[in-house]
């Protein structure tokens, strides 16, 4: 076990402080909801012996704050910006492996310091090509699981590369990512344009609506609004309504691009087709075809985010079991998409939870992984077409829909992993009594400490003084 540290000492109990926060830092730029976040780095200070602190986190910034000494009392605060909130789940996992190496008592707060140094300055693990094919094959997938067929698949692919290939060049010059959402959403609508035009020429089918969908889908798989739906079901309203609020405007980008796409069509005298009829209850075939591309996607999307190959092999299994329940099961039995999505985010967060926590991987990479296929990207292109077209109640309840499977999502993962820690709930560390009573500090407990004080260096009274003389 580790040492507890000197909580007397300020510099002591301020570095075992600014090694939490620097933890709670990563975790929070990889999406992990703000309540895991304050338990995992309450779980680091009570570690190294300091079992009392608050710990406040809203949005990206955090503050960590103590009260140390037992007569002469002294606050102690750290405080930290999260600036980088990129996801990279390769160093979400080593700091989860931290965490539990914490826990255990294996590593002192010095090595833990020189872990973090290499956890902040190692680089992405592979390069740029890989990261790109990684959203291609995710394109290829979301597409297949709208229904495409091979070619299909291929146009949503080269749709996803090109998005992000575009966007990795505009994040290296700093252009704010609304900016990127709207040249996104552009990008995901030209590609149907163009080859719907030239589809009749050359003589294959191009459903334009379903390339759309999943540039959509592919520009949401990078916001946060699952996230931040998680983070007003565990307690989090501030942080919630704020990443609520980024991500709605984030959205609202994604279709400002795609209406500028299909405007530019039309100049150029493209005109495309009505939206089709929402797809029916899938044959078998079908079904299996959809089981597989979102699976696929979901490990795509798990090495877009570097993650190590255990971790992508979890989340594929955890996005099998939800799209099998979603289509082989539940949509052929009638059941309601709302409530299909619901039902299958709980098994993603329950099958995710016991996973990921018997091969050690954060659950946060299964969950977010997990979700991805059941994104609504197309409820979101339908409501925007309706609404360019002056369908506004039509196109309003389909954006009323994406939002409620959203929330349909968030609620049915946390739910999930909820279950999941009651079935493998670790053991509860229960501080003793006198840990807690010093943890609260009273006038009354300042008085009795100063009369002690003047007890111990009054002289005492009352005692008789024998003098002893040498024998004459």
């Amino acid at each position: 076990m580790l040492a507890p540290v000197d909580l007397t000492d300020p510099a002591q109990v301020a570095a075992v402080m600014t090694i939490a926060a620097r933890i709670g830092s990563i975790l929070i730029a990889n999406g992990t909801t703000s309540s895991d976040a304050r338990a995992s780095i309450h779980t680091v200070t009570s570690s190294y012996g300091l079992h009392y602190c608050h710990i406040d986190i809203t949005v990206n910034t955090m503050t960590i704050h103590t009260i140390i000494g037992v007569n002469r009392r002294t606050p102690v605060s750290v405080f930290r910006v999260v600036n980088d909130m990129s996801e990279n789940y390769h160093k979400l996992q080593e700091v989860d492996r931290l965490i539990r190496s914490i826990r255990s008592g294996a590593t002192p707060p010095e090595v833990a310091e020189k872990i973090l140094d290499d956890i902040e300055r190692r680089h992405i693990p592979y390069r740029n090509l890989r990261f790109l094919l990684g959203w291609a094959v995710m394109g290829a997938a979301i597409a297949t699981l709208l229904g495409g067929d091979f070619f299909m698949a291929g146009l949503g692919g080269l749709t996803a590369f090109l998005i992000m290939g575009i966007n990795k060049v505009l994040s290296r010059n700093d252009l704010p990512y609304f900016f990127h959402c709207v040249l996104g959403g552009t990008l995901a609508t030209l590609p149907a344009v163009l080859f719907y035009n030239f589809s009749a020429q050359l003589g294959i089918t191009i459903v334009p609506s379903q390339v759309i969908a999943t540039g959509i889908v592919v520009l949401l798989a990078g916001l946060t609004l699952v996230q931040s739906l998680l983070d007003g079901i565990t307690g989090a309203p501030v942080t919630a309504s704020a990443r609520f609020f980024q991500t709605l405007l984030f959205t609202g980008g994604i279709v400002a691009g795609v209406a500028t796409g299909i405007s530019l069509g039309e100049m150029l005298g493209i005109q495309l087709p009505p939206l089709e009829t929402m797809l029916g209850a899938p044959t078998f075939s079908s079904a299996l075809a959809r089981v597989l591309g979102g699976t696929i996607a979901a490990a795509a999307f798990a090495v877009t985010c570097f993650a190590e190959k255990p971790a992508v092999l979890v989340s594929a299994a955890t996005a099998f079991a939800g799209s099998a329940m979603y289509y082989v099961f539940l949509l052929p039995l009638g059941t309601g998409r709302l409530m299909a999505t619901a039902a299958c985010a709980i098994v993603v967060g329950l099958a995710g939870g016991l996973i990921a926590r018997f091969f050690m991987i954060n659950p946060v990479i299964t969950a977010v992984a997990g979700v991805t296929p059941f994104l609504p990207g197309s409820g979101v292109y339908r409501g925007m077409y309706a609404i360019m077209n002056e369908q506004l109640v039509v196109g309003m309840t389909n954006l009323i829909v994406a939002v409620g499977t959203c929330m349909a999502l968030a609620g049915g993962v946390v739910f999930g992993e909820w279950m999941a820690r009651r079935i493998r709930r670790p053991r509860l560390f229960n501080p003793y009594s006198a840990f807690r009573r010093a943890g609260r500090l009273t006038f009354e407990q300042i008085r009795r400490a100063e009369s002690a004080a003047r007890r111990a260096t009054r002289p005492k009274r009352g005692g008789s003084t024998k003098l002893t003389h040498p024998p004459t």
